[in-house]
């Protein structure tokens, strides 16, 4: 028999997965992936450069802003175009880039 602890635990987890799929999914449903991957570059920085260049620091704003507008200059010379994505989408998109390792 599986403790509470236990089962809070696997609950917890479970969420967490479902929750980091779910935000994988919305950043290939939003072609994100065309430009960027998690471990490499491709025409934008990858995904775990980002999260290592912006570690600690509270940008979570402020690159939402950068999706949603585009941005250039900080990872090169190609510049990133305006996404069609919501505010609440970009947060979502942006606090997951920020968690991988």
């Amino acid at each position: 028999m599986k403790t509470l602890l236990q089962k809070t635990l696997i609950a917890g987890l479970s969420l967490f997965s479902f929750n980091s799929m779910a935000d994988e999914a919305l950043a290939k449903s939003k072609g994100c992936l065309g430009c960027h991957a998690i471990d490499k570059k491709v025409v934008g920085p990858a995904y775990k450069d980002v999260a290592q260049k912006y570690a600690g620091q509270d940008v979570v704003t402020k690159l939402s802003e950068k999706v949603m507008n585009g941005g250039g200059g900080v990872w090169g010379g190609m510049a990133m175009p305006p996404n069609a994505v919501t505010p609440e989408e970009a947060k979502k998109l942006v606090e997951w880039v920020l968690s991988q390792k």
